[in-house]
């Protein structure tokens, strides 16, 4: 062999290229807390769909996910798969049992895959009457739905927002269909109002908002890639025992426990296989450049 320095170092080049990643373990986990987390949802970058990161991930104790917009993040409380939404619950929001000021607005991102789903918004302790407050001409509370207002303001959290026991109801408001601004955003200021709460569910006792279900429901878009993916590789991959993800390229790739990323599913794994960008994928790849440095150095040396 004329130069065996090259052929060791194309041989290093060669396995850095097609080998396999193998890590200790997925960086991509299917429960955050006691959420089950499928496709597209991921817990950290590398995981899901590309679209919904860095908006949705895991907390770094993996006890809750989290959607993380503009204004905030938020822990998401339930996911329903079946019908493309889940339900979060802002530290901002009121409900029966704690009521508060709301000191930052809440909001989504134009840009994310997420939109409000069927919430009703009560805008609380507003400077009254609150049949004056419209948004560029045009009323924003819904009169006909104002026992909400009547039957939420029994609850006896109403004094945290600085109202007397039994408030008047012209400082409610019933913001039906919730719009938010230019911005994305919830401005509580704009509106002169101290807070706000979100139902999700008057769990069929309309004038007992002890036992309503508060959260803001936000619906999800799947994309043509999300769409791609679901239909023709990741139920497959889930199905082998596998997590979906993608590589630096946004291309599809299913992480397994055992270590290996394959562009199919954890049954079995080709050359062709894509890399997870973690921690473990790094130091691989240092690990071998690592090593070419130092044989370079050497023959540089000689």
């Amino acid at each position: 062999m004329e130069n065996p320095f090259m052929f060791i170092v194309g041989s290093i080049i060669f396995f850095m290229i097609s080998y396999p990643t193998l890590t200790t373990e997925s960086p991509c986990q299917t429960k955050c807390g006691s959420l089950q987390v499928k496709y597209p949802f991921g817990t950290t970058y590398g995981c899901g769909s590309p679209r919904f990161y860095p908006y949705v991930t895991c907390s770094p104790d993996g006890n809750q996910l989290l959607l993380t917009t503009h204004t905030g993040s938020y822990p998401i409380t339930s996911i329903s798969y079946d019908t493309s939404s889940f339900i979060i619950n802002p530290t901002s929001m009121s409900s029966c049992s704690s009521m508060h000021q709301s000191a930052s607005n809440f909001g989504l991102d134009w840009a994310s895959p997420f939109q409000l789903g069927p919430s009703t918004f009560l805008l609380l302790s507003c400077q009254p009457p609150t049949s004056a407050l419209s948004i560029k001409g045009s009323p924003v509370c819904d009169s006909s739905s104002s026992n909400l207002c009547a039957s939420i303001y029994t609850c006896p959290s109403v004094v945290s927002l600085g109202l007397p026991l039994f408030p008047p109801t012209n400082t409610c408001c019933v913001y039906s269909p919730a719009n938010f601004d230019s911005k994305g955003e919830l401005d509580l200021r704009a509106l002169k109002c101290s807070g706000f709460a979100s139902i999700v569910s008057l769990q069929d006792s309309p004038t007992d908002p002890s036992k309503w279900e508060f959260g803001v429901a936000v619906e999800y878009r799947n994309g043509a890639f999300d769409d791609f993916n679901l239909d023709n590789k990741c139920n497959t991959c889930e199905n082998s025992g596998g997590a979906c993800g993608f590589g630096p390229t946004d291309s599809f790739l299913c992480l397994c426990n055992n270590g290996v990323n394959s562009t199919t599913d954890c049954n079995g794994y080709t050359l062709e296989q894509g890399l997870a960008w973690s921690s473990s994928y790094l130091f691989s790849w240092n690990t071998w450049l690592g090593l070419l440095g130092v044989l370079v150095f050497i023959q540089s040396a000689c």
